[in-house]
């Protein structure tokens, strides 16, 4: 390398130390200006020096742990729990007003699906003792403890009205058991949504006010549609009505809830969860429309058509609103903006 060379990288290494320092001090004077506030030069108070939170997991842990239920088996039992208990006070009021072709599906499905709804949870909690031990204490804070002792309740009467129903026999007790199938169909039919609730999963904890409203909507619609399905048009009215009633009640407050939890209704509107709940509503509104068009021209064709529909669209609002609340739970700021803004609120 020449004498020229050398000076020429000299000079260079030079410029570039300048430059550096120069970048430097323009550095602190910019942070001493944001902290200065009204003493800066410029006036313009105080700069914000950090960007803006963005929210992560800790150590690459989520904030809550997701559920750990298995989705087939737990969504699968809040759809039975919910046809179930609704199909019992559907029974119920087909038996008062004289309409057996009605009562006899209502009382099967009620038993039927209450049957593999406590299959279904059994399945996921392994053993059947631990179902069991669940009984030992009764504990009326707990949305689980109670829920054991309602189904332990429901399902011999359910059973039972339906057993009297096929052979004829003691029929006395038969009405017994259907009514009080009856008595226990809502709480059966809406007591997982206070369970879901009670979990700290954001997109079900914000939604506990209608929740149980829209369970008991989709239970509704899930036992009209299973009735239509199986009764013939002439003693089909009560069935009609209740999926025209629990469709209402169903998308109504849906959309309720959704609009009132914010931010925690995002994951409503995403992926999986998103195109089960679109299938859902199309479902029940267009089922709870051929049911009516249905009675009107006594069409059976149309009567079926309603009942698929309707016992579908049931089935796709449980398992979307299981996967909406999974995913709230994956995303830490389901849980951390949510609090931010109620401690804001009180604090204001």
């Amino acid at each position: 390398m020449s004498d020229s060379d050398v000076t020429r990288e000299g000079l260079r290494g030079e410029r570039t130390q300048r430059e550096a320092l120069t970048g430097a001090k323009a550095g602190r004077r910019r942070h001493r200006r944001g902290r200065g506030g009204r003493g800066g030069r410029g006036g313009r108070g105080e700069q914000p020096m950090v960007p803006e939170a963005e929210f992560s997991s800790y150590y690459g842990k989520p904030v809550l742990n997701k559920p750990t239920w298995k989705p087939l088996d737990i969504a699968g039992y809040l759809y039975l729990g919910g046809l179930a208990g609704a199909s019992s006070l559907l029974a119920a009021g087909a038996g008062v007003t004289g309409r057996p072709a009605l009562a006899r599906p209502a009382k099967l499905g009620a038993a039927g699906a209450i049957s593999l709804s406590l299959v279904a949870l059994v399945h996921d909690l392994g053993r059947p003792a631990r179902f069991l031990n669940m009984l030992r204490v009764f504990k009326p804070t707990s949305p689980m403890n109670v829920g054991s002792w309602v189904l332990s309740g429901y399902a011999p009467l359910a059973l039972g009205a339906a057993a009297v129903d096929l052979t004829g026999r003691a029929r006395r007790v038969g009405s017994l058991a259907t009514a009080g199938a009856a008595v226990l169909g809502p709480a059966v039919a809406t007591y997982t949504a206070v369970l879901l609730a009670d979990t700290a999963v954001p997109s079900w904890h914000e939604g506990y006010r209608e929740l149980p409203y829209v369970f008991a909507g989709s239970g509704a619609t899930a036992a009209a549609g299973l009735a239509l399905a199986a009764t013939p048009a002439a003693q089909a009215g009560p069935a009609r009505r209740m999926a025209a009633l629990g469709a209402a009640l169903e998308l109504g407050t849906f959309q309720a809830m959704k609009h009132r939890m914010g931010l925690s209704a995002e994951t409503f509107e995403q992926g999986k969860a998103h195109r089960l709940l679109r299938a859902a509503e199309t479902l029940t509104a267009g089922g709870a429309a051929l049911a009516v068009l249905s009675g009107r021209l006594r069409d059976r064709r149309l009567a079926l058509a309603a009942g698929a529909a309707l016992l579908s669209g049931s089935a796709a609002l449980r398992f979307g609103v299981f996967h909406a609340g999974v995913a709230s739970a994956k995303d830490p700021k389901y849980t951390v903006v949510p609090q931010r803004e109620r401690l804001t609120a009180r604090e204001g």
